[in-house]
């Protein structure tokens, strides 16, 4: 194996309570160690080694931080911070849970910008607990964007049966239509079809989903969101030779007919997208983050707790995460 081609990708095992660890173990367990990308699992050795003695699974050895950048193959542990692992319970964030997760993701983050690694595939936290520990981000985009100075991203959950961008993520649905806006609903429209686009090697067929019920029925349902916001994105986004369609009505635009004819699907909203997508491809699903400058890559499914630690979660969607992770670096 040509060992300069080798990817270091770090995976942040997620919320010490929930699914995450588990998976990443699982996934470890497994790795080839031909492999043209190794794995460095950002978390906590200790609780690692808790949760792969409940379930039967060996964990990884631990690796110290300057030996990162030498990490070119096989599967290694990084600990960070301080968690008090013997007093994780599973299935109970708490914001000890929240922090430890929190400060994993920041690590990754750095150590990415730093060239550390090449990827950063992140596990499923407890928003919550993020709160409890006083984070002030509501997620991992948001913190993501910060760190690196991000000023134009955006959410997409990608799949070989669906993909979609989200214009507004972690938003109130009350607050939903206040958050549009002509720019942000291009930029959307942008950022998902110059991924499909490269994925695909063509341009991209855009799909734009209206706001509101028949996308507004020309005002009739609706105080104009389609005609005073989105419309004009979409005008702007074909001006400059974009493949889109739309405003649709969202209650038809993922009917098969539309799918077949859509590349990647713009939603304005959260649920807009994410519904037909788990219930399109909820196991193979992949979450990326649009205009990073680190490729950042993500499960789509949260942390699970009522499952943890039983050794009974699905690990398709992280392997297909740390698949992308790699296609991407």
């Amino acid at each position: 194996m040509d060992k300069s081609s080798t990817k270091r990708i770090g995976i942040t095992i997620g919320d010490p309570a929930g699914i995450g660890p588990e998976l990443a173990l699982r996934v470890a367990s497994d790795w080839p160690a031909t492999a043209q990308a190794s794995l460095v699992l950002i978390g906590d050795g200790n609780l690692l080694d808790r949760v792969g003695t409940s379930l039967g699974i060996q964990c990884p050895p631990g690796i110290a931080l300057d030996k990162l950048s030498g990490h070119d193959h096989g599967v290694a542990t990084l600990s960070v911070g301080s968690l008090a692992a013997d007093h994780v319970i599973p299935g109970q964030w708490t914001a000890a849970t929240g922090e430890a997760s929190y400060q994993w993701v920041r690590f990754a983050v750095e150590a990415a910008m730093r060239n550390q690694i090449d990827a950063i595939v992140t596990g499923p936290i407890q928003k919550e607990a993020w709160h409890d520990a006083g984070v002030e981000f509501p997620g991992h985009t948001e913190l993501l964007a910060e760190m690196t100075g991000t000023k134009e991203y955006q959410m997409m959950l990608t799949s070989p049966e669906i993909s979609c961008v989200l214009v507004t993520i972690h938003v109130p649905l009350a607050d939903v239509a206040a958050a549009l806006t002509i720019e942000n609903v291009y930029q959307a429209i942008r950022l998902g079809s110059a991924a499909l686009s490269r994925s695909l090697g063509r341009p991209a067929r855009v799909t734009v989903c209206g706001l509101n019920p028949h996308a507004g029925e020309n005002g009739l349902f609706s105080h104009q969101e389609e005609e005073r916001i989105i419309q004009p994105a979409i005008d702007r986004a074909r001006a400059e030779g974009l493949n889109v369609i739309g405003p649709l009505s969202p209650d038809t635009a993922f009917v098969p007919t539309h799918r077949r004819k859509t590349d990647v699907y713009v939603c304005m909203y959260h649920d807009q997208g994410l519904i037909p997508l788990k219930a399109l491809a909820f196991d193979d699903a992949v979450n990326v983050t649009l205009g990073l400058p680190i490729v950042r890559t993500s499960v789509d499914h949260g942390t699970a707790m009522d499952i943890a630690w039983r050794g009974v979660a699905c690990d398709k969607s992280l392997r297909a995460a740390i698949r992308m992770a790699i296609d991407l670096s």
